[in-house]
């Protein structure tokens, strides 16, 4: 006797697109909607920067009167340069203090992971706690200067915080002690990334420590070398909360920085019109970093597809 089998047809199977609705969502939606508010608000303020408003938008059209008022201001000039300066030496300085970190973690020292640690603990501090401790640290009559006066060498001086022509590099500090760490973490991916028998041949060949960091490792590092500078200036351009907590700017206006300036436009003096002018020109500024760094990502994963 035979027995009939029956046989069920299989469900069909759902589209690909389908069945990555749920992650298509997840990371999509949220995506879409930070843009939204980005570029909203963005346009809004450009918008306000044309118009004649004060304590609160108006309607009107003043053309780029608010934009020639920021450019003449004594402020905005001062902060220009405080930005050039503050960025070249803050970039340059945790650059290098970010390599020669992760070039001692490199060696395989021992308690490497405790060092790793404490080199990127500062990152874990908000810039307004750092901004304040530094303050403290730099003042005069109670941090590093009133200390070594208590051991007795009455001649030390160390005011750099009412310093009007010092009080930008007590910014500089407080901001590479912050954002060494960073750097210190891209470095140390890179050079762990490097290849092993490369350096291996090298040392066959006679080459010293010296000649295979010059030759083979920190050329290897350019890429990374490239993004850090960016997300370092884009920091420099941004910064606001570590100078407000340390040094509000003065003394008088000696290390006021953009975002201070639009800061103080805004919320000080209620020109709304002026500080959305200030505003776009730090995201003019901001971009004249970015889009190279975009361009050239572009013309790297291009090339990249067609090795």
């Amino acid at each position: 006797m035979t027995n009939a089998v029956s046989i069920r047809p299989g469900r069909p199977a759902l589209p690909e697109w389908v069945r990555r609705l749920p992650e298509y969502l997840m990371i999509w939606v949220p995506l879409l909607l930070s843009a939204a508010h980005l570029v909203s608000f963005s346009l809004w303020t450009v918008w306000i920067s044309f118009t004649p408003s004060t304590l609160i938008p108006v309607s009107g059209w003043v053309g780029l009167r608010n934009y020639s008022s920021v450019l003449a201001s004594r402020n905005w000039q001062i902060a220009f340069d405080n930005l050039l300066l503050f960025g070249s030496a803050f970039v340059l300085l945790s650059l290098v203090t970010g390599l020669a970190l992760a070039i001692l973690l490199d060696q395989r020292v021992r308690g490497e992971n405790v060092l790793r640690s404490i080199f990127l603990y500062p990152l874990a501090v908000s810039f307004v706690v750092t901004g304040t401790v530094w303050s403290w640290l730099l003042n005069p009559g109670l941090g590093i200067q009133k200390l070594i006066h208590d051991l007795g060498w009455a001649s030390f001086k160390f005011d750099w915080l009412i310093d009007r022509d010092m009080a930008i590099w007590t910014i500089v500090i407080a901001a590479i002690w912050q954002s060494s760490g960073f750097a210190m973490a891209l470095f140390l991916a890179g050079l762990r990334s490097v290849d092993a028998d490369i350096i291996k041949a090298a040392q066959i060949d006679g080459a010293g420590p010296v000649r295979i960091y010059r030759r083979i490792i920190l050329p290897s590092l350019w890429p990374i070398t490239i993004t850090v500078v960016v997300i370092q200036l884009q920091f420099a351009i941004s910064t606001f909360d570590l100078v407000r907590a340390l040094t509000n700017g003065g003394p008088g206006i000696a290390t006021q920085l953009p975002a201070l300036v639009v800061y103080d436009l805004m919320f000080q003096r209620s020109l709304l019109g002026r500080g959305a002018a200030a505003a776009v020109l730090m995201l003019l500024i901001l971009l004249a970093v970015l889009l190279p760094y975009a361009a050239w990502r572009y013309v790297q994963r291009r090339r990249a597809a067609h090795a």
